[in-house]
């Protein structure tokens, strides 16, 4: 067996949710061995495929699919950047290139100091917080050149970083295992729907003689 006696039994944990229907399993599965490796490793695929009775090229369809999947060792932070037409033309591109030329790295490439890899991603659907990036799947709203220099700046510090709308930055394996099922107890950091949320919901209400 490739993993600790620890992670089999959280294997196990979330094979455990899905009775008949284990197959379901897979996407948590990745993203908690994920979390493990900083990858989709060949080890990982074969060892879910076992687990849960399919065959490789099923868990390899479902990791390639999703880009959420990564089989490149990634950095400690996985930083996204909007590049989609509303982010894009209000600034998106310019903070896209101000990443490469401070990071040394391109889309889904890694910084040479580990700390980074980065990603142009085609939609975060948040255009009302336009432009936007992620850091470790994690809100940056109406970001700018010199923002996004300074939140490089700060994470390579170890300074502590919190999202817009959401907790602390912590790393990208740790986002992944969240993402497996496993609760680190911070969905309620950081600030509700905000303003530009509601706007449309706002203006619908008042056009229907609705208040409050």
């Amino acid at each position: 067996m490739p993993y600790s006696p620890e992670t089999q039994a959280e294997v196990d944990t979330i094979v455990a949710r899905y009775r008949d229907h284990t197959r379901s399993a897979v996407m948590p599965l990745l993203h908690l061995l994920q979390s493990i490796d900083g990858r989709v490793s060949p080890e990982a695929i074969e060892y879910i495929a076992e687990r849960l009775d399919l065959t490789t090229a099923h868990v390899t369809g479902v990791a390639s699919f999703y880009t959420m999947y990564k089989r490149k060792a990634s950095g400690k932070h996985h930083v996204g950047v909007c590049v989609n037409s509303l982010c894009g033309l209000l600034g998106g591109d310019a903070i896209w290139q101000t990443l490469v030329d401070e990071g040394g790295a391109v889309h889904n490439d890694t910084t040479p100091d580990g700390e980074f890899t980065f990603e142009r991603i085609e939609c975060q659907a948040a255009c009302t917080h336009a432009p936007v990036m992620t850091v470790d799947w994690e809100f940056m709203d109406q970001m700018t050149p010199e923002k996004a220099r300074q939140l490089l700046a700060d994470l390579r510090a170890g300074n502590e970083v919190r999202s817009t709308r959401g907790p602390v930055i912590t790393s990208w394996e740790h986002t992944e295992r969240v993402l497996s099922g496993y609760d680190d107890h911070a969905a309620d950091e950081g600030p509700a729907a905000d303003a530009l949320m509601l706007a449309g919901l706002e203006a619908f209400k008042r056009q229907n003689g609705q208040e409050g």
